[in-house]
């Protein structure tokens, strides 16, 4: 399952590795961070002072993102860890209703499209 964590991070006039970090300079370090760390596959920064980093992925350890951007940029916080669930699409029958023209006489009837699936129905080569 996919894992979005949310992290607080102060990014602002920070002391850090002996001099003030500004807050862009700040923000692109925790993104670097954030990015580097394995398991993730997205992130992005949030918050109404943008000082919320999204992280979005499979086994993302949440501690360890803590601890790397305390270290690094400021104090970090988290602030949730959720499992996202994906809606998967069922595939639905299409039917279309064929007519034929008045004067023959018949009956509509339903044309069924069968999805196709790419996986091949014989595993014996």
């Amino acid at each position: 399952m996919t894992q979005k964590v949310v992290l607080k991070v102060t990014m602002d006039g920070q002391r850090c590795c002996f001099r003030i970090m500004k807050g862009d300079h700040a923000r692109k370090k925790a993104m670097r961070i954030a990015v580097g760390l394995s398991g993730v596959e997205s992130a992005a920064i949030k918050g109404q002072d943008k000082d919320q980093i999204e992280v979005k992925g499979k086994g993302i350890d949440t501690v360890k993102l803590a601890t790397l951007l305390t270290k690094k940029v400021g104090k970090a916080s988290i602030v949730s860890v959720a499992e996202e669930k994906k809606e998967e699409k069922k595939d639905e029958l299409k039917i279309q209703y064929m007519v034929e023209p008045p004067s023959y006489g018949l009956y509509p009837y339903a044309c069924y499209e069968i999805p196709r699936y790419d996986t091949p129905s014989c595993s014996i080569m």
